[in-house]
This record gives C-alpha cells, structure tokens and sequence, in this order.
C-alpha cells in the first residue's frame, strides 16, 4: 500500500530513543523494518527546535547533525513546531508548604502540525494507509476522522511500554518499535550530503 508516515519527533524520543545509545535513528529503516510489505510514499517528521542549556550547550548542534542525516532520507520532510518557556507559580512538596515561581518549557505545534498534515494528505488522497509514530492519545480524533470519514486505514508505531486506551479501539494494527529495531535501524556514523562529509556526534 501507498503509505505516509507521520513521525511524532518528541514523543519517539521520550518514549524509545531518550537514555539509550540508539539516537543516530534512520526512519526510513525503521519503516523497511517495520512495514516491510508497503510503499513508503513520504516520511513527515514532526518537531521542535531546541535551545542550548548551562550544563549542554551543544544540543543544539547535536539536534542540527540529526537533521541533517534525516535529511539524507530522500522522502522525508522535517516541520517545526516551537518551544514556549514561561513562568509559572507551583507547590512545594510536601503539599501545603508553599509555592515556586518556575520556568516551565513545552513543546507547541507538533501535534497540530501532525494531525493537519495527516487530514490534508488523507483528503488530497495522497496515501492508502497512514502510519503514526506516537502514543498521543491527542491524536484520537484526527485519527478517528480518517477512519471513519475518509474511509482509510491508520496504523500506529508506538515508541512506549503501553498503548494509548484512547487510541487502540480505532487504529488498523499496532507495532512496538522495541530496542532491537532501533539497534539495528541506526544510520551509518559517518554520511555525505550536498555539503560534504559529517559524522555521528562522539557523546550525545
């Protein structure tokens, strides 16, 4: 089948990739991996850009390098969503013993971001079968709409231990990206694009 993929950039993180040495992660081999029997149209990678912290100034370039080997896979698309940093007043632990004034930094525009493309595609009838990596359960109702709506199916690559409650009822099949598919869908350390030769940053 004709099949998009829609890649939850943060959630893959956090979820699967955060803590392990498996952050070099090629998509388009975890999807010949994982769908081995469909015809990857595109790939839509969904994320934010992040800032340098006093302790990891290089994040930023390390994020950079990422996108830059995604941006080898032929197919694959990068949008940005944005981060928000404001200040917020929360309680102290034990309850009832104050408050603390804290800046709090969310990530903002992905889920949108994925769930417009994922309704625009399905109703430009750019794909047969949509895959979402992500165990948002925010995404229900876009998924629910290309379900029943537009009458298409919509699979999901869950980078979590447990699948979404919300979400399992209305999705065609469910695949776990485990660790040993992410083992063996890294890309090579050293690549070349059209701005010469970069490699795998040496700590991340």
């Amino acid at each position: 089948m004709k099949t998009n993929i829609y890649v939850d950039g943060f959630n893959l993180y956090y979820g699967a990739v955060k803590g392990t040495p498996f952050r070099w992660l090629d998509m388009a081999a975890i999807c010949r991996m994982l769908l081995p029997r469909d015809q990857i149209n595109r790939i839509k990678y969904f994320t934010a850009l992040v800032d340098a912290r006093p302790g990891d100034l290089d994040k930023p370039l390390r994020q950079e390098l990422y996108w830059r080997a995604l941006r080898t896979v032929p197919n694959l698309e990068i949008i940005l969503g944005s981060f928000l940093t404001h200040e917020v007043k929360m309680p102290l632990s034990p309850v009832g013993t104050g408050y603390a004034r804290v800046l709090k930094t969310e990530e903002k525009g992905s889920d949108v971001n994925l769930a417009t493309h994922l309704l625009v595609d399905g109703f430009r009838n750019d794909f047969e079968l949509a895959v979402i990596v992500s165990n948002d359960s925010d995404l229900l109702l876009p998924i629910r709409f290309v379900v029943q709506d537009l009458g298409k199916p919509v699979g999901l690559l869950n980078p979590q231990k447990h699948v979404s409650v919300a979400l399992q009822p209305h999705v065609t099949f469910i695949k776990h990206i485990r660790s040993r598919v992410l083992a063996r869908s890294q890309f090579p350390p050293t690549l070349t694009d059209s701005h010469g030769t970069f490699s795998k940053p040496a700590t991340w």
